[in-house]
């Protein structure tokens, strides 16, 4: 598979694995499964890892750990911290912001055990702390790059002056944000920023959540603990519009012979050699499907058609609470 490179000297495969949904959010899991899928992963040529310490919490990068382990040195690894897993008093996971230089000493230590290594490729903030200066935050992270124990600084959901403002401070290699067919507003600001200070985008969600490989039609059809059952764009009259947004991808993908997945992450992969997308799946068989994206060639003309043809989803990315938490 070709490589991408981030920022400057981070040098990735082109496509990459999100590995959330292996742990967390998306239903139930199957850990072996899992697993067998991160090895085969590099069996296809794609050595590019998402995880954070909040999947779980925490039983992602122990998962990782295990899958990698003996072959640490094949993969670039892409860890977060800033979203602090705690107990509260029912015993249950909360999670507070937390961009503080105390907790980014406190959770890259956390997160080199679990993931049994000496250091870590890409250390995202994974949201912004609307309290505590970004200055601070990636000042202590690069004290962490002088010690070997990260190797590149990366922030998610960042809007365009605090990654300026952080690239000031420390050279950012990377910003993770969600980008596809149906989220496109960081094409206004956060992308030309992202070019002109020569930072690369890893873009997390390129499929829409599953919804735009077809995968689903219904939010009924999800696990019960799944949390894209109320999601907005999954719901009511959102939901309608975006089912005939899902049936035009799946129209353009059969006129090309390949699969509303694989479309949809070539359209990803043609937006610049400085994207990555991380297709996220806990299945050999989907991973499989996906990394073919990569040969799919999208001409000028099927470039032009999709833009006239395929509007941005109805809904939010996100609901009210998580919605108030990106681009800050």
């Amino acid at each position: 598979m070709e490589k991408r490179q981030l920022g400057q000297g981070l040098e990735v495969s082109a496509l990459g694995l999100g590995c959330m949904g292996m742990s967390a959010f998306y239903g139930e899991t199957d850990e072996p499964e899992s697993e067998a899928t991160i090895q085969r992963a590099l069996e296809l040529g794609i050595d590019f890892l998402d995880t954070a310490e909040m999947y779980g919490p925490f039983r992602n990068e122990e998962l990782v750990g295990r899958a990698i382990a003996g072959r640490r040195d094949q993969y670039v690894i892409a860890t977060k911290f800033g979203v602090r897993p705690i107990r509260n008093e029912n015993g249950e996971w909360t999670r507070v912001r937390d961009g503080s230089p105390e907790n980014v000493r406190r959770s890259v230590e956390g997160s080199l055990q679990r993931l049994g290594t000496d250091r870590i490729d890409l250390y995202y903030q994974h949201r912004m702390d609307p309290d505590v200066p970004i200055e601070e935050t990636v000042g202590a992270m690069g004290e962490l790059v002088t010690e070997g124990k990260i190797l590149h600084i990366g922030l998610s959901e960042a809007a365009p002056e605090r990654i300026r403002k952080a690239h000031a401070t420390h050279p950012i290699s990377a910003v993770q944000t969600e980008y596809s067919l149906w989220t496109r507003d960081l094409e206004a600001d956060i992308l030309p920023t992202l070019r002109e200070l020569g930072i690369g985008l890893v873009a997390y969600s390129p499929l829409g959540r599953g919804f735009l490989s077809g995968r689903f039609k219904s939010p009924e059809e999800l696990d019960e603990g799944d949390f894209r059952r109320n999601g907005p764009r999954f719901t009511g009259d959102n939901l309608e519009a975006n089912l005939a947004l899902a049936a035009k991808v799946e129209e353009l993908a059969g006129e090309k012979d390949v699969t509303p997945a694989q479309l949809a992450l070539a359209w990803v992969l043609a937006q610049g050699d400085d994207v990555v997308p991380i297709p996220g799946t806990k299945r050999r068989s989907y991973l499989e499907q996906n990394a073919a994206a990569v040969d799919v060639e999208l001409t000028d003309d099927d470039l032009a058609r999709i833009d006239a043809e395929l509007p941005e989803a109805a809904g939010d990315r996100y609901d009210k609470a998580g919605m108030a938490s990106v681009n800050l």
